[in-house]
């Protein structure tokens, strides 16, 4: 076991308050639908490219995640927030009017969990009272800069994953907040019948980043065997740091493998005896309705973890339906240019403890 073999613990009980979801029309017509706080049935959400679109979806998402706090930006001392796109434009646009200081992240699907991991640190330190963790992918601008303009019409292989047109904006802040501010306790009284619009039971209680593993993959169609080796590599260092096993947990779901990363996943781990159980899923493999909705593989992108996390996960652990949760962020950190110059695609997996407390 190596001494960088550490698992983060949080002593001071950050919290996530609340979350922000937009999604596309695939994504509003799949398997989690109508619980997102808005789509678009085009997807271009009133802008007039892919790009600028990406940036009006980040800008809406940390919006509805504020409003559901009777917060404005104010109230937030940092955000961390990245997308797929070069130099996190989609970001550094999507955010640029909210006055708040900006930390850029690029980990690919993995992000969300980057930005948390980063907010609980900053708010466990006691830095700031409150920090967002924001991401966003669309399908029409990573497809631009990735492979082909969707206009070029190209043939998509069986392995290969649909990125997600979705944001996703979360708000993580000290845990007392919940009983000394007055936004916060104002919210929290919900009409009678109607559920409150923060949460209230949602610590991050541990954090495990994860290690740059590369595996020879250079089929930038078929991320998720890319993507699976970092998977196994954080789940394994996790099990062996905190003596605990797969059984001890709620959920384990990563984000995103699909149905390839998610299988190889599952056989990397089994030859070092460790069995994932059926409580074992992946994001990729919950966003859309697969009997319904032709997605290969399954869901990608930073958008996927976001919208899955936020509108499935998130809520079954404030209610307590979940009480004990590994989410495991997995990105493939490859470029255009890598990609094209026939580099293997190094890959990562953060995982992050979330608990009903």
């Amino acid at each position: 076991m190596s001494k960088n073999d550490r698992i983060f613990k949080f002593e001071n009980k950050p919290a996530i308050f609340s979350c922000g979801t937009v999604a596309g029309k695939k994504e509003w017509e799949g398997a989690l639908g109508g619980v997102f706080d808005c789509h678009s049935e085009d997807d271009t959400f009133g802008m007039p490219t892919w790009e600028q679109s990406e940036s009006e979806m980040q800008r809406l998402a940390l919006n509805h995640a504020l409003a559901k706090l009777s917060w404005d930006s104010t109230e937030l001392g940092l955000m961390f927030a990245g997308d797929l796109i070069n130099q996190c434009t989609s970001s550094g646009y999507g955010l640029i009017d909210f006055d708040v200081p900006f930390l850029g992240l690029f980990g690919a699907c993995s992000t969300l969990a980057e930005g948390l991991i980063l907010a609980a640190f900053i708010v466990n330190a006691g830095y700031v009272n409150a920090a967002a963790a924001v991401t966003s992918s669309h399908n029409c601008s990573a497809e631009r800069q990735f492979r082909f303009p969707i206009e070029y019409g190209g043939q998509r292989t069986p392995t290969s994953q649909w990125t997600v047109t979705g944001a996703g904006a979360f708000i993580v802040g000290r845990r007392s907040l919940l009983d000394v501010d007055e936004k916060l306790i104002s919210a929290k009284s919900a009409p009678p019948n109607q559920p409150s619009p923060l949460f209230t039971h949602i610590r991050i209680a541990e954090a495990m980043p994860g290690r740059t593993i590369e595996c020879g993959i250079t089929d930038a169609n078929n991320m998720g065997a890319a993507m699976a080796p970092a998977a196994a590599d954080t789940l394994l260092r996790y099990f062996k740091v905190s003596g605990t096993k797969p059984d001890d947990y709620d959920l384990i779901v990563t984000g995103d493998l699909a149905f390839e990363g998610h299988r190889l996943t599952s056989e990397l781990l089994a030859q070092k005896g460790i069995h994932l159980g059926s409580n074992f899923n992946d994001c990729g493999l919950i966003i859309y309705d697969r009997e319904r909705q032709d997605m290969h593989a399954g869901g990608s992108g930073c958008g996927c973890s976001a919208l899955v996390v936020a509108a499935e996960i998130l809520p079954k652990i404030d209610r307590g339906e979940l009480k004990n949760v590994l989410f495991i962020g997995t990105g493939a950190l490859m470029s255009p240019m890598s990609v094209q110059q026939g580099l293997p695609i190094p890959a990562i997996g953060h995982l992050v403890r979330l608990i009903h407390d």
